[in-house]
């Protein structure tokens, strides 16, 4: 149910695997939501040609981790390609590093402030920001790694990781985060997602 969200962040779990992508699956969501929602899209997104394939499909944007952190010139020829309204990076952090395949432990990264700087220089405008040891455990969002990022005004910054509640929300929202990601607590019933964007309007 879109319950009058106007985003989806849709993430391709068998492709960040590198199991084979599931575009056909991503249509038939766009398709489900078109009119109400667009979808934003990540997961394994590691080429020119499957993020040209993504947005084929019908996303509004794509969202790349692994790939353009590694080579933030990829972000130039996306950006350029698709516009920068398009283009996504994911930043999963831990210990201060955004790391590649951050699901992977021990993985070893960069400076995660030195991370946006490169990709803002690369033209890069929108981050989706995520606190590893928070994913998933609904303890909250790492507000002060949040508002670190926020206030180097290189871009929006969506806050992903612990959001558990509509205070959760309410806090990203008053440090300056565009949006946040929001999975396993609607799941789970903590949040309501109509009461939630009543709330923040």
């Amino acid at each position: 149910m879109v319950a009058g969200a106007r985003w989806l962040h849709v993430v391709d779990l068998d492709g960040a695997k590198g199991e084979g992508r599931q575009t056909d699956t991503v249509e038939r969501i766009v398709r489900a939501v078109a009119g109400r929602a667009a979808c934003q899209v990540g997961g394994g997104l590691r080429s020119a040609e499957a993020v040209a394939a993504t947005l084929g499909a019908g996303a509004s944007r794509v969202v790349l981790g692994t790939a353009i952190l590694n080579d933030a010139d990829l972000g130039r020829t996306l950006v350029s390609a698709h516009g920068p309204a398009r283009i996504v990076a994911a930043l999963d952090v831990r210990d201060g590093q955004a790391v590649g395949d951050g699901w992977v432990s021990g993985t070893t990264g960069r400076d995660v402030v030195e991370a946006i700087a490169a990709l803002a220089d690369a033209d890069v405008v929108r981050f989706v920001v995520t606190s590893i040891a928070r994913d998933g455990a609904l303890g909250g969002p790492d507000l002060a790694l949040l508002e670190r990022l926020v206030a180097m005004d290189r871009g929006a910054v969506i806050a992903s990781g612990g959001i558990s509640s509509i205070a959760d929300l309410e806090a990203v929202r008053d440090i300056g985060c565009e949006a946040a990601i929001v999975g396993r607590a609607i799941y789970e019933g903590r949040v309501d997602l109509a009461a939630a964007l009543a709330a923040l309007v």
